[in-house]
C-alpha cells in the first residue's frame, strides 16, 4: 500500500483530534479526503508527513513507518500544506532549484526536472518573476511544482484550491490530474465538484472518525450525493 493508516489517534489534552481511524490507499489512486472544519483532516495529513507524532496507532507511507522510519517516508512524499509556505523574495526558478537541492538533487538532472515541472504547472511565463509578485493561483502552482519536484510516489495536498477563483480552481485541478497519473494522491477539499472531477474514491471524516470510505460509484448506487452526506455532518 502507498498509504496505510491503522487505529491512528491524536490527543490534545481532553480532545481527540483523530480517534482510531484506519484506511489504506493503493498505488495510483486519487482519493478525496472530506470533512467539516475541525474534523481531523489536517491533523491526519500532518502525521502522515511527519510534522506530528500520533498518540496511538501506526501510519505508513510507501511501507515506511512515519515514526520509526521518518526520513525514507518523507522522501517518498510530496506535500502541499493548507497555508502554502513560499519564500516570496525568491524567483520561481530560483526557489525550485533551491528546493531540489534540499531533496538531494543537483546538476543537469535538477535543471531538467525544474524545467519539466514549470511546464507541467504552466509557469513558463512566470518563472523569472519573484514569487511575491504572483497571484494566489500562480503561487499555488509553485507550491504544487515544489511538492512533486523530486518525483515522489505519494502526493498529500491539504486544501490545494482554497481561496481560488473558478478559473484558477480548474487550472489547479488539471495540474493535480496530470501529476497524479502515476502517483497516489490524497487531497482534502470542501469542494464537492472537485472530488467528482478528480476522484474515484472518497474518505469522509467527522469528529475525528472515518464515517465513510467508498467509491463514488458505490455512493451513487445508494442514492446519496456527496452534498447530502456532507450537509448531514455539518447540521
Amino acid at each position: 500500500m502507498s498509504i496505510e493508516v491503522t487505529n491512528l489517534t491524536k490527543v490534545y489534552g481532553a480532545q481527540r483530534a483523530i480517534d482510531g481511524i484506519s484506511f489504506a490507499l493503493k498505488k495510483g489512486e486519487i482519493v478525496g479526503f472530506l470533512g467539516p472544519n475541525g474534523a481531523g483532516k489536517s491533523t491526519t495529513m500532518k502525521i502522515l508527513t511527519g510534522y506530528l507524532k500520533p498518540s496511538e496507532g501506526v501510519a505508513k507511507v510507501s511501507d515506511f513507518d512515519v515514526v520509526n522510519q521518518p526520513m525514507p517516508a518523507r522522501r517518498s512524499i510530496g506535500y502541499l500544506p493548507e497555508h502554502n509556505p513560499l519564500y516570496l523574495d525568491m524567483y520561481v526558478t530560483e526557489f525550485l532549484l533551491f528546493s531540489g537541492k534540499l531533496y538531494g538533487m543537483s546538476g543537469s538532472p535538477l535543471s531538467a526536472r525544474v524545467d519539466e515541472v514549470i511546464a507541467m504547472c504552466g509557469l513558463e511565463a512566470e518563472k523569472r518573476k519573484k514569487i511575491g509578485e504572483l497571484s494566489k493561483g500562480y503561487r499555488q502552482r509553485v507550491g504544487l511544482a515544489q511538492s512533486f519536484l523530486h518525483n515522489p510516489d505519494v502526493l498529500i495536498l491539504d486544501e490545494p484550491t482554497t481561496g481560488l477563483d473558478p478559473n484558477q480552481i480548474q487550472e489547479i485541478r488539471e495540474v493535480i490530474r496530470t501529476a497524479g497519473k502515476d502517483k497516489t494522491v490524497l487531497f482534502s477539499t470542501h469542494i464537492m465538484q472537485e472530488v467528482e472531477a478528480l476522484c474515484d474514491r472518497v474518505i469522509i471524516i467527522n469528529k475525528g472518525k472515518v464515517v465513510s470510505d467508498s467509491t463514488l460509484e458505490a455512493l451513487r448506487k445508494t442514492g446519496d450525493s456527496l452534498e447530502e452526506i456532507f450537509r448531514g455532518l455539518t447540521n
